[in-house]
């Protein structure tokens, strides 16, 4: 008895509770047990505050279990790291190994012009005594093994879509499965855009022969044949401030201040005197004409130690254009985890990455299609890594390869592969945006000294009267910076003071009167207990 407050009967301990409970209003089922009425209706006003209690409880716990986020904005103002900055001269190399196909593969093409179009472009389009590009250790490769297809002819179609009101012929080729029975054509509305994909699909076969690893560092072009002057806040830079690499399709690259990680490429001011100064080569020599029809420079601005992807970013630089570009930098940091899908590093994603650099989305959706591809046709996309143990396509070996590939690809563009699904956003991740203000460099009076000048201190020797040098200045326009951080919108400090306002609102107490009606609980059941137990003894 001195532990537990024992109760003659159920009746006496609910009035106990009443009468000194901190809840409001039950003191009026038992100080008005004489009126029914008022009891009765007392009674109902507790039970339906405790079910809209209880109805606001259940509403606060589905929002706070759906998880949402806020958004905050703040701006910061520091000294940062200058982005990395990646250059190609948009003129793809003409490898010898390959250079016979690669000529085997201009002929087709101009024969498919002029059956076209009725043009004879071998004089102005093709160039068959283009210097070669030689690549030292590949041993004794063969170069008669692979054979050009003629199967993937280009053909004129009638488009009989309701789509084109207009009888307009479509330009394409036709892909088939292995067995022939599943066909379909390529087509494409611009004939222009299927000469295009037609050379490149041919022209993937081609590379295909070159080994995975090429080492291109021995070649004898080097950053001074495609840059040059290059300063930045003042100062010269130094050759070991940019990596080199090539790209099938983008030609020669450079990527300046790549890892990130010299202090010489802090920026401490904002504006053009501080920023990135290039002089560049636009000159295109046409090495693989068809593959690049742009005449210029390639540019892009991206995180460190991340895989430029040129075909998806970047923009050109126009020859005898002189381009301020302005960046603004943009942070945006992400919760994960039950808030949203995102990774930290990667390391938690099911995709094995193809890409030595750090965890981008495309870099995973790309290194997603590329395990498809080789599961599905048995052979890998040209333009992307290999994993370990697999080849590039060559349609020699994998005739079906192309229509395998463009239906993996329209699934991919389509979101109907998994890819999407298994490559999150990073949980933190920079994003620049630019604005960019051009001006005709050098001017009509001025181009004759500084031609003179690049002459004579880079061995710029060009004959012509074309434009064929640009500049480029990349800068911050200011140093502060956007950050946008998701935040829990319910958390649970909120949550806890939602659930007491709500219970203040509804019965005027506090987290003691829950513990009173636990002591009410507990009382029940010994109570309970005890009767049950006297019951039994009685029986007994």
């Amino acid at each position: 008895e001195g532990l537990i407050e024992f109760y003659d009967s159920f009746k006496d301990m609910f009035e106990f509770f009443c009468k000194n409970t901190t809840i409001h209003g039950t003191i009026r089922l038992v100080c008005s047990d004489s009126n029914r009425m008022k009891t009765a209706f007392w009674t109902l006003l507790l039970l339906a505050s405790f079910g809209m209690l209880y109805w606001q409880f259940a509403l606060m716990f589905s929002q706070y279990w759906a998880y949402p986020v806020v958004l905050t904005m703040s701006m910061h103002s520091e000294p940062k790291m200058f982005p990395a900055i990646t250059i190609c001269n948009l003129d793809p190399y003409r490898f010898e190994l390959v250079s016979e196909h690669l000529i085997q593969l201009d002929q087709m093409a101009e024969e498919s012009i002029a059956f076209l179009y009725g043009i004879n472009t071998s004089a102005s389009l093709f160039h068959m005594n283009e210097k070669n590009i030689h690549v030292k250790d590949l041993g004794n490769l063969s170069r008669s093994s692979f054979k050009l297809s003629p199967n993937f002819s280009l053909l004129r179609m009638s488009d009989h879509s309701n789509r084109s009101r207009n009888k307009r012929s479509r330009v394409g080729f036709r892909l088939c499965n292995a067995t022939g029975g599943s066909c379909f054509y390529k087509t494409y509305s611009s004939g222009m855009d299927a000469i295009l994909e037609w050379y490149r699909f041919h022209y993937m076969n081609i590379m295909s022969q070159l080994p995975v690893i090429i080492n291109i560092s021995d070649h004898t072009e080097q950053i001074e044949d495609m840059v040059y002057s290059c300063q930045y806040d003042g100062e010269p830079c130094r050759p070991g401030d940019y990596v080199h690499f090539h790209h099938p399709v983008f030609g020669s690259c450079y990527t300046f201040n790549s890892k990130g990680t010299d202090s010489f490429w802090t920026a401490t001011k904002p504006g053009i005197p501080y920023g990135l100064s290039l002089i560049l080569r636009a000159e295109q020599k046409d090495h693989i004409p068809l593959l690049s029809t742009v005449a210029g420079v390639k540019v892009m601005i991206h995180n460190h130690n991340q895989t430029p992807f040129l075909e998806h970013e970047g923009f050109d630089i126009r020859p005898g254009i002189a381009t301020t570009i302005g960046i603004q930098q943009d942070e945006v940091n992400r919760l994960g985890g039950n808030y949203g899908k995102c990774t930290t590093n990667g390391d938690d994603v099911n995709v094995k990455l193809l890409y030595n650099n750090s965890y981008t989305l495309q870099a995973c959706l790309h290194s997603c299609f590329q395990h498809i591809m080789i599961r599905k046709c048995g052979c890998g996309y040209y333009y992307y890594p290999l994993p370990p143990g697999a080849e590039y396509c060559d349609y020699n070996k994998q005739p079906a390869w192309g229509h395998c590939f463009y239906q993996l690809y329209n699934r991919l563009r389509n979101h109907h592969l998994n890819c999407f699904d298994q490559c999150p956003k990073p949980c933190r991740e920079s994003l620049y945006k630019v604005s960019a203000g051009t001006a005709k460099w050098p001017s009509s009076k001025s181009q004759d000294w500084i031609r003179q000048a690049l002459r004579h201190q880079n061995g710029y020797n060009s004959t012509s009267n074309r434009s064929d040098i640009a500049k480029v200045t990349i800068f911050y326009q200011q140093l502060n910076y956007q950050s946008v951080n998701e935040s829990p919108l319910l958390s649970e400090n909120l949550l806890l003071s939602s659930m007491g306002s709500q219970w203040s609102l509804w019965f005027g107490s506090s987290v003691l009167s829950v513990v009173e009606m636990f002591e009410l609980l507990i009382d029940t059941l010994v109570l309970s207990l005890l009767f049950c137990y006297q019951r039994f003894r009685s029986k007994k």
